[in-house]
């Protein structure tokens, strides 16, 4: 049975100016999201100074459009929450200002969220989750398998050492000459072939669940070079497919060894990386083989929003740990150390 209470929670980590009402941490009453991916594509990344400006001139527009379309007023509240990290500092400052100012009007609590807990609990938007899980987390930034042994308890058990996967996507996609945001392309292209260039896969230690995409970057731009010095037309759909298997193979592996030695009753993937087609289907067809319940949020859930800073928020709601005003913004903001209090 879900709850009345209503959380506002706003998130502006990065380049989307997102507002959601969530009731009860579970349902989404109303969930607006601003891309700003037509801004920064002439650019070939995100800009963080311009993705703070946007954001400004944003922020009241969208918080106003969530209240209306959900049919309610500002008074129905019951608490605002707003990433407080990790993120792009500038973009953070400008959705934590606004919640600030809406804390203090309306005499409510407010509740600085992680931004990676928000993609974990999108699941829960969307599904009942059971404890003990493991969270793959696979956006632009962040590259981790997490153990959530209870609600709203986080352990780190892998990340990566350098490049997040995303960002891998992204890099290889500008050498393959493909616009910003570049994994949907490399994604759409290895789906599509049926030849593929073999790519190094990064094991670590025997018994690491660290990830390591640098090399693998590196070896698609090696292979490009030497297409090149041969006087050959690169054949990207082959280093596209090659590059996405390499990245599902290790992806998929550690998670599932994950889940087995911690004995997780289920698997999420959670982040932008996961709305990618291929990884989706691997693992969708791993679990089913090895019979671990594997949960996925819609895609409108995957990439950067606020429901689900909304449905992570709920978490510290309902244990009243609430975050002070001089709150601010922490690039750096440590999952483990933002788990509710036991």
């Amino acid at each position: 049975m879900i709850s009345n209470e209503l959380i506002l929670a706003i998130e502006t980590s990065c380049d989307e100016t997102a507002v959601a009402v969530i009731r009860g941490g579970k349902e989404i009453v109303t969930n607006i999201i601003s891309s700003q991916i037509e801004t920064h594509e002439r650019y070939g990344g995100v800009v963080p100074e311009i993705a703070s400006r946007q954001h400004v001139e944003s922020i009241t527009l969208i918080m106003e459009q969530a209240i209306r379309e959900a049919g309610i007023n500002f008074r129905d509240l019951s608490a605002i929450a707003v990433t407080q990290g990790p993120g792009l500092v500038g973009s953070l400052l400008v959705g934590i200002v606004a919640a600030k100012s809406l804390a203090m009007a309306l005499d409510l609590p407010l509740i600085g969220t992680h931004h990676i807990a928000g993609h974990i609990y999108a699941n829960q938007l969307v599904h009942e989750l059971v404890y003990p899980c493991i969270a793959l987390v696979a956006s632009g930034g962040h590259t981790e398998l997490v153990v959530l042994e209870s609600e709203g308890v986080f352990r780190i058990i892998g990340r990566t050492r350098d490049d997040a996967v995303g960002e891998a996507y992204d890099k290889v996609a500008r050498t393959l000459n493909f616009p910003y945001p570049g994994g949907p392309h490399i994604d759409k292209l290895a789906q599509s072939s049926e030849e593929e260039i073999v790519m190094p896969r990064a094991w670590l230690d025997a018994n690491s669940y660290d990830f390591s995409f640098s090399g693998l970057k590196s070896a698609v731009l090696a292979a490009i070079n030497s297409a090149k010095m041969k006087g050959e037309t690169p054949r990207q759909a082959a280093l596209a497919r090659g590059f996405q298997a390499s990245v599902i193979d290790v992806l998929v592996t550690k998670a599932l060894r994950a889940v087995r030695a911690e004995g997780a009753k289920q698997l999420l993937l959670c982040g932008g990386v996961a709305a990618n087609g291929g990884l989706r289907a691997a693992l969708t067809d791993r679990c089913a083989a090895e019979g671990v319940p594997l949960l996925i949020p819609p895609l409108v859930l995957c990439t950067d929003n606020a429901a689900m800073i909304g449905a992570a928020a709920h978490l510290k709601y309902k244990r009243g740990e609430f975050t002070s005003l001089d709150m601010k913004a922490e690039p750096g903001l440590s999952l483990e150390e933002w788990s509710v209090r036991s």
